[in-house]
């Protein structure tokens, strides 16, 4: 299975991941035109992410002839947009984490719920995977992303936060539970990252 941290590693993969984001269900072309770059080169980076599950998948419904196109939309949780391959992960990681608390002794906030817990499990992992190391407070409901890796791409830096915050979003969603990103704290400090969640 492709981890989260090789699939959003390309700046060209975190590119079709924010025009999916800002619009889902687009064919190939349409990313090969927003991009520039060639068709075989757009179908490789979609795969990828779709085996991150951070993309999903649909052939188009036609009411006229021709053969229908594939539609690429983003991951978002939503039934019509659910990714198996993200909610495996999502359960796998509730797995792993029910597993550490039980091993360790559980110094969780008990209010946060079994849910959340599992919920912050995905996140965490996916994080990882992506070349973060997240320090979490389950009690405030932020998630410290400090130094963020990407900081020094300050061309690409909106569309870089913009992006993480949805696949966290995402990932959040597809977990199953209350938590969704509230956004990211301001500050004067690029490499300075600091997620807020919130309870839906």
């Amino acid at each position: 299975m492709t981890t989260g941290y090789s699939a959003i590693s390309s700046y060209s993969r975190v590119e079709i991941m924010h025009l999916l984001q800002q619009r889902p269900q687009r064919p190939i072309a349409e990313l090969v035109e927003a991009t520039g770059l060639h068709a075989n080169t757009v179908r490789e980076h979609v795969q990828r992410l779709i085996d991150a599950g951070y993309v999903i998948a649909e052939t188009e419904r036609r009411t006229t002839r021709g053969r229908p196109r594939v539609l690429y939309s983003a991951a978002t949780g939503a039934q019509e947009a659910s990714s198996p391959v993200a909610v495996q992960r999502a359960e796998a990681a509730a797995r792993r984490g029910d597993l550490l608390r039980r091993v360790y002794g559980s110094t969780t906030d008990a209010a946060l719920g079994a849910d959340a817990l599992h919920q912050l499990d995905a996140l965490v992992e996916d994080l990882g995977d992506a070349g973060f190391d997240p320090l979490v407070d389950e009690r405030e409901l932020t998630v410290d992303l400090t130094p963020c890796p990407h900081a020094p791409t300050a061309a690409h830096r909106g569309i870089l936060c913009d992006v993480h915050v949805g696949l966290m979003d995402s990932v959040l969603a597809q977990a199953g539970g209350p938590l969704k990103v509230e956004g990211i704290a301001p500050s004067c400090d690029p490499t300075q990252c600091v997620v807020q969640l919130t309870r839906a």
